[in-house]
C-alpha cells in the first residue's frame, strides 16, 4: 500500500561518474518488493514533480550506527522499528542533482512503494538470467537477493566502472559486458550470453530500451518467458497523468485501448505482452 512519508538519509556516496548510492531509513522497507520504485520529492518547489527511483536493496533491520545489515536483531532496528531502502541513481537533471547534495541525517520526502515488481514465483527453482544494463542494474540486486533459483547475473556497463558488481557476485554467477571491452566481454549483455555459452528457462531484465528489445527477441526465439522492467520518464507516479504509457498487445479490459501505464500496471511486464 503506497504512502508518503519523511524518510531520513542514513548515508550517501558517489560510486561512479554521476552515480550515487543512497540509504534512507523508512517504514516503506517493510512492504517493498523487487522491481518496485519510490517517488522522491525535491525540496526545490520550482521542481514540480517527484523523481522515480528504483529500489536497489531492502534492509528490514538496521545497525545501531545507522548502517544497513541483513542480520540485525529486533532491538537494533531503526527508530520505531523502521527499516531502510537503498537507492542507486544517476544524476540526470535538476531534481537528482539536488538529491546528490543531501547529507546524512537530513529528511527525504518519499512516496511508495510504487508499481508492480518482478514475479518471483515464475523463476523459483529454475535456471534464470537476471539482466541489467546501465542504471537498470540497481533493481537486479534485490531481485537476486530474493529469488531462489540458479541465478546467472549478466550486467552491461559502458566502461570499467562496475558499480554494484561486488554486491551482485555474492548472489549468483556474474557475467560482465562493457562497451569498450575494458572488463568482461566486449559488447553488450547479449554478447556476454553468446561468449559464455549461457542458457536459461526464464529471463528477468531492466535496462535501456534497445537492450530490452534484444532480450524480447531472444526470449521469443528460445520460447522462454521474459519479464522486463521498462525505464520511462514518469510524472505523477500513480497513474493519474497518463504520461508513461506503453502499447500493449491486448486491449485493456477497462479502457478498451492497447495501452498500459508503466507506473501502475508496470514497470515490470512480460515481454510478450508489450510492444517495444
Amino acid at each position: 500500500m503506497k504512502k508518503k512519508e519523511t524518510a531520513v538519509l542514513l548515508s550517501q556516496e558517489k560510486i561512479g561518474p554521476g552515480i550515487y548510492d543512497m540509504w534512507i531509513e523508512t517504514s516503506l522497507a517493510k512492504e517493498a518488493e523487487p522491481g518496485q520504485f519510490l517517488c522522491v520529492y525535491p525540496r526545490d518547489k520550482s521542481t514540480l514533480l517527484p523523481r522515480p527511483i528504483s529500489i536497489c536493496q531492502v534492509a528490514e533491520a538496521l545497525k545501531a550506527d545507522g548502517r544497513n545489515t541483513e542480520a540485525g536483531s529486533a532491538e537494533r532496528r531503526g527508530r520505531d522499528g523502521r527499516g531502510a531502502l537503498r537507492l542507486v541513481y544517476r544524476v540526470a537533471g535538476k531534481g537528482t542533482a539536488e538529491f546528490s547534495g543531501y547529507l546524512a541525517g537530513e529528511p527525504v520526502e518519499v512516496m511508495g512503494p510504487l508499481g508492480n515488481g518482478f514475479p518471483l514465483e515464475a523463476g523459483r527453482g529454475r535456471k534464470v538470467f537476471l539482466m541489467g544494463g546501465g542504471i537498470g542494474i540497481p533493481p537486479i540486486l534485490e531481485l537476486a537477493r530474493r529469488l531462489e533459483a540458479h541465478k546467472q547475473i549478466i550486467v552491461g556497463y559502458r566502461d570499467s566502472n562496475l558499480f554494484l558488481a561486488e554486491d551482485l557476485e555474492k548472489q549468483g554467477e556474474l557475467y560482465v559486458a562493457t562497451e569498450d571491452g575494458s572488463a568482461g566481454t566486449r559488447g553488450n549483455v547479449m554478447d556476454a550470453i553468446a561468449a559464455n555459452g549461457l542458457d536459461a528457462e526464464v529471463i528477468y531484465a531492466c535496462g535501456p530500451m534497445p537492450m530490452l528489445r534484444a532480450i524480447k527477441r531472444y526470449a521469443e526465439s528460445k520460447g522462454i518467458p521474459a519479464y522486463i522492467s521498462l525505464e520511462e520518464h514518469m510524472a505523477c507516479g500513480v497513474g493519474a497523468c497518463l504520461g508513461c504509457v506503453v502499447k500493449t498487445v491486448e486491449k485493456d479490459a477497462h479502457s478498451h485501448v492497447n495501452n498500459a501505464r508503466i507506473c501502475t500496471e508496470g514497470p515490470v511486464f512480460e515481454a510478450k505482452d508489450v510492444e517495444i
